[in-house]
């Protein structure tokens, strides 16, 4: 996944606070990343195929929930999700998070991970998540 632009800026902090939260990644005009995102399933294994899921199927959800809103856009202006959220790692996870949940079966999606950078990893498991 390569977003070309995001926005570690939000419009309700003083451009003293925005620095001061979000440091070299600040800037109201954006910045590009190239994020790694990886999508856990849970489920029974189908004894047939020996799988939880198609992996097949799996890509193309991801395709649909992941790709083609986000790839190579400015989150910030061309993702109406992000004109009113900033667009920080954790909220793109939620956002992905929510985007599949639209699309598996209900209980399947376990957890999202998106990279920032090698030290920088937000994990999503809807309610819970956590920051490594």
């Amino acid at each position: 996944l390569t977003c070309q632009v995001c926005l570690s800026h939000s419009k309700s902090l003083s451009d003293e606070e925005n620095l001061k939260v979000f440091g070299k990644c600040n800037n109201p005009n954006g910045h590009g990343h190239n994020y790694k995102v990886i999508v856990t399933v849970r489920g029974e294994i189908d004894p047939v195929s020996g799988m939880v899921m198609n992996l097949t199927d799996l890509k193309e959800y991801m395709q649909e929930a992941i790709m083609e809103p986000l790839d190579h856009k400015n989150l910030d202006k061309d993702v109406p999700y992000f004109s009113e959220v900033v667009s920080t790692t954790e909220n793109i996870a939620v956002f992905i998070w929510d985007s599949l949940q639209k699309l598996l079966p209900q209980g399947m999606l376990y957890k999202v991970e998106v990279h920032e950078t090698e030290q920088n990893v937000v994990v999503y498991k809807g309610e819970e998540s956590m920051v490594k």
